[in-house]
This record gives C-alpha cells, structure tokens and sequence, in this order.
C-alpha cells in the first residue's frame, strides 16, 4: 500500500510538470496577443480548479459517480497547472511587447546615449553591436531649424556601423568624405551617436531560421544603423564605465586569441584562431562559415562552441576538483559533507564558466539543469528519472518559455531522455555490483580492462544517441549526418579532454592556445576528409511532425535493453521518415515559390519531376548570403534535385547566393547574361540565356523573352540583360522579368511577344523605371510580386507604380509583407503567405 502510494504521488508530479511545460506550449502557438485580463482569466480559472480540487478531496467524492476520484483530482490538477501556465505565459509576453519601438519613431533621425552591452562584431561589412539605451532623443528640423524630443525607445537595440566605399567630396578646395569610418568599439563603452532604427523584422520562409524569434528571445526590440554622413553629428565615444566587466573581460580574451595565433607562422592564414575563440569565449560568430559547413555535414557543429555537453564536463571536472581540496580539510568535513560541498562547488565553478561564455541560451539550460539535479541530491531526493527530466524540463521552460521553439531545447532533452531510459538497468546493475564489492573483497581490475569499459560505454552510448536523434534531426534540419558517429567517437573526447583545456589554460598562459591551435588543425583536417566522402549526409524532404515522433520512438525501441523480437518492431516506425517524399505538382501544373530574402530576387519553380531556380538573392557579408541562409534550407527541405539555375544579370542582388546554391547542387545546368569574364564563370559552365531558348518538363512550357542574340553585341547595363522567362499551362501563366526596364519592356510589348501571365514578378522590385503602362496592359496579371527589403533605402516599391497597379486592380504583393509566397498553377487564384501560414505574436505586424 505504501509503495502504491508513493508511485501514486510521483505520477502526480509527473503529471503536474507535464501539464506546466503543455501549458506553456499552448501559449506560444498564439498568432496574437491577447489582452492582459484574458491571461489573468486563466489564472482565475487555474484557482477555481484548485479550490474545487480541495473540496473534492476533503469531501472524498467525486462530482460524477462514475468518475473516480483519483482520476478526478488528476485532471483537474492538470487543467490547473496548465491554465497558470498559459496565463503566466502570456503575461509575460504582453509586458515585454509593451516596451515595442513605436511606429513613428522608424525611419527617423535619433540621437542615443548609451553603452555597449557585448562584444561587438566586426566583418567586411562594417561592425555590428548592442547597445543598452539610457537617453533618447528625436530629431527635427522645421525650417532649418533642429530641434530635440525626448523620447522612450526600447532598453536593448542592435545596430549597424557600416563600412564599404567612402567617398570625397571637394569643398571649398579640401577633400571631404562624405562618410565617416567606423570606430573600433568596446564593451562597457558609453556613445552618443545618431541612429535609424526599425522593428525588428527578419526573412520569414517555409523551414527557414525565424530571426524575429531570436531577437524576441535575446530581448533585442529594434534594429538599425549609426548615420555617419558628413550631414549628422559624428558618434562620440563619452567614457568607460565599469558595466560588463564579463563582456569586457571576453573581449579582451578573444583580441588575445587572434594576436597570439597571428603572430605565429602556422596560423597565419588559417581559421583556428577562431575556433579557439570559440570554445573559449563562446564568440561563434569567430569560426569561418566554411568551418562551420564542415562541423554540420559530419555532426560535431555542437562541439564547437560553448554546448551544454562542455559545461557539463566541465562541472564533473569541477566537482571532482573541488572534493579533492575540501577532503584535505577535516575541519571543513566536519562542518558540511564533502559530497555536497563539492555539488555545491562544481555548480557555481560551471555557471561562472557559463557567464564568462556569454551565457548563450544552451548555458543557461545546462546550468538550470545542473541545478536542479544538484538540489534533489542535496535534498536526497530519489525520484524516478522521467520526473527528474521532466523537472528540470519544467525549470527551463519557466525561466525561458521561448526554448521550447529551439532545436536545441529538444535535441538536448532528447538526448538526455534516451539516456536516462537505456541506461537504467545498467545503472542498477553498477549499483548492484558496487554493494557487493563493499561485502566481499574483489580482485582491482586492471587499467586497461577499466579504459576498455569506458571506451565500450562511451561508443555505445553515442550510437545511441545517434540513432535515436537522427529523425528528430531530419525534421529540424532536414539532413543528418551518415559519419556523424565515427566524427564523434573521436572529436567528443577530443575537443572536451584536449582542445578545450588547452584553450581554456591559455588563458593564464598563452603559448597553450599555439598547442590548442596545433590540436584544431589536425582535427579539421581529419573532419574536412570525412565531409568530402559522397556520402556524408543523408538528406530527406522534412517529415511531417508525427511521423518524426513515431521514428523517435522507433529508435529508442531498437536500443533498450529488450529481446531482439520487441526490438524489431522499432523498425516500421523509422521507414516513413526514411522513406517520406513531399508532395509535388501533378504533371501539367507546376508552383512557385517567391522567397523572402529582403532586397533582391530568388524564386524556386517546380513541376512534377524538376525544379528550377531563378535567381539566388543578395550577398549580406562576405560569409553569409541569400543562397547559403534561405535557398539551400529551403531546397533541403523539399529534397530538391535542382535541374536548372537561371542567373537573370550579374547584379549582387540576384547573384550573391549564386555560388552556395551551385555548390549544393553542382550537376545543375547554368543559364545567364552574365559576361566571359565574369568571376561567375569558374563556377560552372555558362549558357547564355538567348531569346527564343524554349523547352518542356511534364507538360510545362519555359520559354526565355530576352535577351535577344544582338543584345550581347553591344555594351549594355546589367539591368537591360536581364533573362526574361515566361512558364505556361494552358491554364495559368508566370512572368518572371528580372531588372528590365523601361525600353526593354517596350521592345518585348513592340515584338508583340506572348506576355499574358497569371503573375508577374516586378520588374526591377516596383522601381519607378519598370513597370510601364503599356507592359502592364500587355502582361494583363491578376498578381504581381514584389521582392523587396522591409524599409529598403531604395523606396521600392515606388509610390507612382504602386498607382499604376491599383489603377488597373492588379494584386501586388510583397515580401515584406507577406513573407515567402507560395502559388500554383493548378489554383491561380490563391496564394499563401508564410506571415500568414506561420503566425505568431513576436512576428513583425508590418503597417
């Protein structure tokens, strides 16, 4: 009776945390906000559930005789739990977006005062940093006269010091710039400068990286740049204050890494500096993006940076550490159990690590995690492992509700879950076995028979890992990596026992990070080798979220300690996964997909059997671009085979993702106007796009419009070359015009050339040059798109094209707005709209 009412107690915790992670879960799926006295009603009815809770216990009668009371209190402590967490929840979020940048005040001139809260980011681009605001004011000029508000802007932004051409001009015989350079910047500084700044708002596609997300998660409310034209007032750095003393310290740390690693001669032009930047000072953004491709497509990306499995060993380092001194100590024995003391030791030893790191939301819910198994040893609580993993679950979900939208969150608690499943009986038979050698004196096993056990465990312990994780990884990321175990095997002990102790102790010493760079160096090799093999990464369509749950459990059967015949049954829930295909367009209907990649074009078509890209975005920085952050996710998450990449013109608007997608799919064909010359050229061999080119995939017609052979024969700007492709059923029709402009939108109307389309992709996105009355009547679309950046500098789309669209009741629709828009040829009259499909609270409501 006992042991059954104990079991009975630690289901209702089970359930009680359970209900509060659903809750919470529930909250965030909310497309808008609600009002405050909504959230509050739910904690109203949470109490009404425990108050009507206590009197069915007191009375020991359910309010239904058939129900039974057990069952009863159950679900009514669960509706409890649940109603307070979603209240909470939404609270929580109302208070935080009350504090949003107002509308009027985007766009606009704003003199700041404030410090710099992290270490800033420096790229070809120019340097980006936070900066904690303490005073603002809005600047106006009426009649050449400038005048200051005092205004409230939101406590953290984030903002731009872009570098790039500066040019000069000659004033009253001295050369002038006409912008000013950025300055070097440092945490704990404080500036005055004037800044532009605008909600946060990010690309929004289907399977992309929700970057609005991660701002609302890092309490980031505004963006925008420093003005730093001959016209406004220079940015003052004022003093150096005293706040940051950690982000100061990591800056410090990390500038030591790159001199000491510059100056030597075997470092000089490679990337290992800033790995060990990296693992020591948690700065990810200091490992080269091509680094990085090589740590995903062989599975240790979460190696190199500051991951919840480093702070981990580093607290069992600790903890270890810690005994060892205060056991030298009777005194200290005496006064409180070394045991604990070292619990106690190691956990604060590992959050200051954590902290010193940047304290990265992974940090944080290792430390939480940590925390809470420490306080149920200190408190000698045994309690069964799901409700173990389910507190500590509860305990990070409370602190930062957000996480649950992070792979991260779920990859770990994953992890961790399968672990404390497959390991229970073999953690009871270690017990068992260690009781016994108390009793009866055993023979000392040999070192090599106990590295042998470790290594059996550890290796065992990894496949594990990774054969339950590979569907939950197929559904996030849409590829997972096929020598990712053997990667692991070597580069977990690796890089937790080697690498980031030598990077760590350079700290004190810095010839360490010379040897720290030594052991990178062979590593990556080792790592680049195994990412070259053609079968390094298995990539599938993005299953569809229950098929994804059932492969999980699927692995996790083949992997616990039962009969092979139970085992088995694991495998018909790993093949839909495996084995899913996402659906396509029938033969004689194809879609379109028109990215959302901000200032730029990039559009994906596909037909029943083929896919074509059009286009492939702007360059953001020398190591990031449209292709490589929006395309290639977006082609992963389809399983698209890329038959044909059509470069419209060499603009860096439309080529500067031109080379990831190449890259990803090397075998397709490429079709441009883009010079001989061009740097393009090495890529991949060049097709001309020439007027006329014509060809079918499954009953869908592509035909290119221009440029015409005679337009190669004279110098041309690169907006006139533009590849003009029209894609046709006998139902529906697309336009896709590029940059042309004005006369070559005549020339295709004089040539009486079939234009008609459902949808037209705006020419030059809504510049006042494109667009022309006579080209719109001609093309005669029911939809037209526009590509353009949210607040773009360019204006576009132009207020007077705008006009001519209304005038001719033409839908225009732009990404910014809409997101990535998705449309068939098979229904031409709908389209869906990612900030549609995927709405939620913390998404940017353009006005």
């Amino acid at each position: 009776m006992e042991k059954r009412r104990t079991d009975l107690t630690r289901y209702k915790l089970f359930s009680t945390l359970l209900a509060w992670v659903v809750g919470t879960w529930a909250q965030l799926l909310q497309a808008s906000l609600n009002h405050n006295f909504i959230y509050s009603s739910y904690l109203i009815v949470s109490c009404g559930f425990v108050v009507f809770l206590a009197i069915n216990r007191v009375a020991k009668k359910p309010p239904f005789a058939h129900v039974n009371l057990q069952t009863w209190l159950h679900v009514c402590l669960f509706i409890a739990i649940g109603c307070a967490a979603f209240g909470l929840t939404g609270l929580r979020a109302v208070a935080y977006a009350s504090h949003h940048l107002q509308e009027a005040y985007e766009g606009q001139d704003i003199e700041v005062v404030g410090v710099v809260s992290a270490m800033p980011q420096v790229n070809d681009m120019g340097t980006r940093f936070q900066l904690n605001v303490e005073h603002a004011k809005l600047l106006t000029n009426f009649e050449k006269i400038q005048s200051k508000q005092v205004i409230t802007l939101p406590s953290k932004i984030s903002l731009s010091w872009y570098g790039g051409v500066f040019g000069k001009t000659e004033t009253a015989g001295d050369m002038v710039a006409l912008q000013r350079k950025p300055m070097p910047l440092l945490p704990g500084e404080r500036w005055q400068m004037t800044v532009r700044l605008k909600s946060p708002h990010g690309n929004l596609n289907p399977g992309g990286f929700d970057f609005e997300l991660w701002l609302w998660e890092q309490g980031i409310q505004a963006t925008g740049y420093v003005r730093t034209s001959v016209n406004d007032s220079a940015p003052m750095r004022l003093e150096q204050t005293w706040y940051h003393p950690v982000e100061q310290l990591r800056y410090q740390v990390r500038d030591a890494i790159f001199t000491r690693m510059a100056s030597s001669d075997s470092f000089k032009h490679s990337s290992e500096a800033g790995i060990v930047a990296a693992l020591v000072t948690g700065d990810q953004q200091s490992i080269d993006r091509a680094d990085w491709d090589i740590f995903r497509a062989t599975g240790v990306a979460h190696l190199m940076s500051i991951s919840g499995l480093h702070i981990t060993m580093f607290a069992w380092g600790a903890v270890m550490v810690v005994g060892a001194l205060y056991r030298r100590s009777a005194q200290l024995c005496l006064a409180y159990p070394a045991t604990n003391a070292a619990l106690l030791g190691g956990l604060m030893l590992a959050a200051a690590y954590a902290v010193f790191s940047g304290w990265g939301v992974p940090s944080q819910r290792t430390i939480l995690m940590l925390a809470t198994v420490t306080v149920l040893r200190l408190l000698s609580k045994r309690w069964p492992w799901p409700t173990v993993w389910m507190l500590a679950c509860a305990v990070v979900v409370t602190a930062d509700p957000w996480a649950l939208l992070q792979a991260g969150f779920w990859l770990s608690f994953v992890a961790v879950g399968v672990l404390f499943a497959t390991e229970l009986s073999a953690g009871n038979s270690r017990l068992s076995g260690r009781e016994q050698s108390d009793a009866i004196p055993l023979v000392k096993p040999s070192l090599f028979t106990i590295f042998k056990t470790k290594l059996w465990m550890s290796g065992r312990e990894q496949f594990i890992i990774t054969l339950v994780l590979a569907p939950l990884t197929l559904l996030l990321f849409g590829q997972v990596s096929v020598v990712g175990l053997l990667a692991n095997g070597l580069a977990i002990p690796w890089v937790t026992l080697v690498v980031t102790p030598l990077a760590m102790l350079g700290a004190l010493f810095s010839p360490f990070w010379d040897l720290a760079g030594l052991t990178v160096h062979g590593l990556s090799r080792f790592l680049a080798l195994l990412a070259a093999l053609p079968f390094a990464t298995f990539s599938v369509a993005v299953p569809h979220l229950l098929l994804s749950a059932a492969a999980v459990l699927g692995g996790l059967i083949l992997v616990l300690p039962w009969p092979w015949r139970l085992r088995l049954l694991g495998i018909p829930l790993l093949l839909p996964v495996i084995l899913w295909q996402a659906p396509r367009p029938v033969d004689g209907q194809f879609e379109l997909i028109v990215a959302d990649i901000g200032q730029g074009n990039a559009t994906i078509l596909r037909t029943a059997n083929h896919t074509l890209v059009y286009d492939a975005g702007p360059r953001y920085s020398i190591d990031s671009d449209a292709g490589h952050r929006v395309l290639v996710p977006l082609l992963r998450s389809t399983n698209e085979k890329v038959d044909v990449v059509m470069l419209s013109h060499r603009d860096i608007d439309h080529s500067g993702g031109i080379k990831s997608v190449l890259d990803m799919h090397p075998n397709a064909n490429f079709i441009s106007s883009i010079e001989s010359t061009h740097e393009l050229q090495s890529l991949s061999p060049v097709q001309r796009c020439l007027a006329g080119q014509a060809w079918q995939w499954d009953g869908v017609d592509f035909v290119v419009l221009h440029p015409s052979a005679s337009d190669y024969d004279s110098p041309q700007k690169s907006n006139a070359m533009s590849c003009v492709l029209r894609i046709s059923t006998p139902q529906a029709s697309v336009l896709l015009a590029g940059d042309i402009e004005l006369a070559q939108e005549s020339k295709l109307v004089a040539e009486q050339k079939t234009l008609n389309s459902n949808v037209l992709l705006a020419p030059h996105h809504g510049s006042k040059t494109s667009s022309s009355p006579a080209f719109l009547d001609a093309v005669k679309p029911q939809l037209a798109v526009v590509q353009a950046g949210y607040r773009n500098r360019f204006g576009h789309p132009a207020a007077s094209v705008v006009k001519r669209y209304n005038e001719r009741h033409i839908i225009l629709i732009d990404t910014a707005h809409c997101g990535a828009l998705q449309w068939s040829s098979s229904t031409p009259r709908e389209t869906r709209c990612q900030r549609d499909i995927a709405k939620r609270y913390w998404h940017h409501q353009v006005p």
